[in-house]
């Protein structure tokens, strides 16, 4: 079982920055494609970003698209989102996942118009809080 530990997460003024990390545990992490999503209250869990498990692809949400970037280091396991230009409503909790390509069935599904992503492991997310 990989476990993901989110960190990076608080309080900032809007127009500022922060960088989330996502850790992951288990050899395996340079083969999975990894996501970000959120959860903001009251609201259904939404896409952020993804990056495929070379890092030779991204993609991001409209939303965020030009303030967020995603990035990962396979040597340390990491997962980062680098978010610049913070709004209020980028308020949520912001969640990692993991898609194990060994595991064909039984993570949530995701198609960013590109590649169809089946994302089996989630950490437990780090809160951001945007204030105005």
């Amino acid at each position: 079982q990989v476990q993901l530990v989110e960190s990076g997460g608080g309080l900032v003024q809007a127009g500022g920055s922060l960088r989330l990390s996502c850790a992951a545990s288990g050899r395996a992490f340079s083969t999975y494609n990894m996501g970000w999503f959120r959860q903001a209250p009251g609201k259904e869990r939404e896409f952020v970003a993804a990056i495929r498990w070379s890092g030779g692809y991204t993609s991001y949400s409209d939303s965020v698209k030009g303030r967020f970037t995603i990035s990962r280091d396979n040597a340390k396991n990491t997962v980062y989102l680098q978010m610049n230009s913070l709004k209020r409503e980028d308020t949520a909790i912001y969640a990692c996942a993991a898609d194990d390509p060994t595991l064909l069935t039984g993570g949530s599904l995701y198609s960013d118009g590109t590649y169809n992503y089946n994302f089996d492991y989630w950490g437990q997310g780090t809160q951001v809080t945007v204030s105005s």
